[in-house]
């Protein structure tokens, strides 16, 4: 079991290092497009401010955030697309504060929260542990977009492995989102870590294995690479059907990224 405060804390490291992508970025550059189609980096920084005011909405009000699930369900596919729009237009340096304001909140509720509280979300209810890590996640993932806007190359950190984490533990979901079947059994995943180290997940003699490096591990769960881009090896037919369909985000199932266009 992840502990809250340490959770929290790579939150903290892992916003500020997005923080430090846009913080000296002139007001231009917000409108630069990123791989998500549509989305500028404005964009990528609005939905983590919005996400974050939703987030709050679930740990402050647990009782309102079923009207929240139903405005999600009627706007459909637009609903995270129209909740960034809303924020991107904002000015740079008032989309900034914005953010940093919303998750120090977000911080602050998420560790005030008794324990074994569940927040009710958009996919299953989750602790405020969890609700963390997925806003790691979210955080590390968009980004990486902002990053490759900006034709950055970011060193990855042991923060992945809460990413990694998140990845593992979404995979039913992954497959109940496209109507399947989750597999009975674990998978074995063994990933190489940023330090030269290995993270393993499920049981050890588990017929079914995916290895890799961590950083690709976690660019293919959140669908921010596609698999042929990645060096992640499956052994298994479900385990090869996962790197086809995981995603570690709430929502519909994600297009995710094609294939790299060969130099």
């Amino acid at each position: 079991m992840a502990d809250l405060d340490a959770v929290l804390a790579d939150l903290a490291g892992e916003s500020a290092e997005v923080d430090g992508l846009v913080s000296a970025l002139p007001g231009p550059d917000w409108a630069r497009d990123t791989p998500a189609e549509g989305w500028t980096i404005a964009h990528q920084i609005a939905h983590l401010a919005w996400t974050d005011r939703k987030s709050l909405v679930a740990v402050r009000t647990p009782d309102e955030f079923p009207a929240e699930i139903e405005k999600a369900v009627s706007a459909g596919e637009r609903f995270v697309d129209d909740g960034a729009a809303e924020l991107a237009g904002t000015p740079p340096a008032e989309l900034l504060r914005l953010w940093r304001d919303g998750r120090a909140d977000l911080s602050r509720a998420l560790a005030a929260l008794p324990s074994g509280s569940r927040i009710p979300w958009y996919g299953p209810p989750m602790s405020a542990t969890s609700m963390a890590s997925a806003r790691i996640m979210e955080t590390w993932a968009h980004g990486q977009d902002v990053a490759d806007a900006l034709g950055v190359v970011r060193m990855p950190t042991a923060r992945l492995w809460q990413v990694a984490r998140f990845g593992v533990r979404t995979r039913d979901f992954a497959f109940k989102l496209h109507s399947l079947a989750p597999p009975p059994d674990e998978f074995r995943v063994e990933l190489t870590t940023p330090g030269g180290g290995t993270w393993t997940f499920g049981p050890e003699d588990a017929p079914q294995r995916l290895t890799g490096s961590a950083l690709d591990f976690c660019l293919l769960v959140t669908q921010r690479r596609h698999r042929d881009d990645t060096g992640l090896r499956a052994e298994g037919e479900e385990v090869t059907e996962w790197l086809g369909i995981a995603q570690a985000f709430a929502g519909p199932p994600g297009e995710g990224r094609d294939p790299a266009v060969p130099a």
